[in-house]
């Protein structure tokens, strides 16, 4: 559990940590609408090579991007099994008994693979690279013009980045619990399948019972600081925009126009 890399800032001293918030913002919902515009391999291909520039610029390691995955690695499985059965189409490729896997059941699921990866590992440099309290500052600031139709621009940066910070301290609780239970004798890995979903329960009620009790204090901590999200805030820090970002903008409209102009030609 302690592998997880989403969610956990990297103090490192890089290119894409010295960008503005918004900027790195902005480039990563670019990257996602192009993501899911049907550019088949090319597409992807720029995109993965986009994203693979901003992993070395960040100075994040390939083995960090594949640690961040790992939780996504049962769902990938999961989603392969369904597509097995329930896509028909395409040619048969393999034959398992009764059930046979066709071509479209493949190809179909390894692009919503890649599309997963490419997404978390974007996700995964933004949150590595920005501080959690300059990705609030960044997300509100992004927010501010829909305050006019009475969207609450700090309170919803606020919930993401709060949510996005509790992310590594879950993670962390969960190691403890499975620690604490492991040395009273309960076994995670071993057993039938009704002593492994009991194993399971006494993980997950002690977690939710605890990030309830986090939630709680943290929030007698803000009530107890005078916090309020209505009142007009100043900042110590003033975000300012410099031909980096701009760099960094035009790179990834230019990544959704190739995606978009290859889908339109294909």
């Amino acid at each position: 559990m302690n592998n997880i890399a989403l969610g956990r800032y990297m103090p490192l001293d890089s290119v894409v940590h010295k960008m503005d918030p918004r900027s790195k913002i902005c480039i990563m919902l670019l990257l996602m609408i192009s993501i899911f515009i049907p550019a088949g391999v090319f597409g992807y291909v720029i995109i993965a090579c986009f994203v693979a520039v901003c992993l070395v610029l960040s100075k994040l390691s390939i083995q960090y991007a594949f640690r961040s995955m790992k939780p996504m690695m049962w769902m990938m499985a999961f989603l392969f099994v369904i597509n097995c059965f329930a896509i028909r189409t395409g040619k048969p490729w393999v034959h398992l008994g009764p059930i046979t896997v066709y071509s479209d059941a493949i190809t179909q699921t390894l692009y919503i693979v890649v599309r997963l990866m490419m997404m978390i590992v974007i996700t995964t440099i933004l949150t590595a690279t920005t501080k959690p309290l300059d990705l609030t500052l960044g997300i509100e600031k992004l927010l501010k013009p829909f305050e006019k139709i009475g969207l609450p621009a700090h309170i919803i940066a606020m919930m993401i980045s709060i949510a996005l910070r509790f992310i590594p301290t879950l993670i962390e609780e969960t190691q403890r619990i499975m620690n604490a239970q492991a040395s009273r004798g309960v076994d995670l890995e071993n057993g039938t399948l009704r002593e492994k979903v009991m194993a399971i329960l006494s993980l997950i009620v002690p977690l939710f019972v605890s990030a309830f009790d986090r939630a709680d204090q943290l929030a007698n901590a803000m009530e107890a600081r005078g916090y309020d999200p209505n009142k007009e805030r100043t900042r110590y820090k003033v975000l300012k925009m410099t031909m980096l970002d701009y760099v960094g903008l035009a790179a990834s409209f230019f990544v959704l126009l190739a995606c978009i102009g290859i889908g339109v030609l294909l």
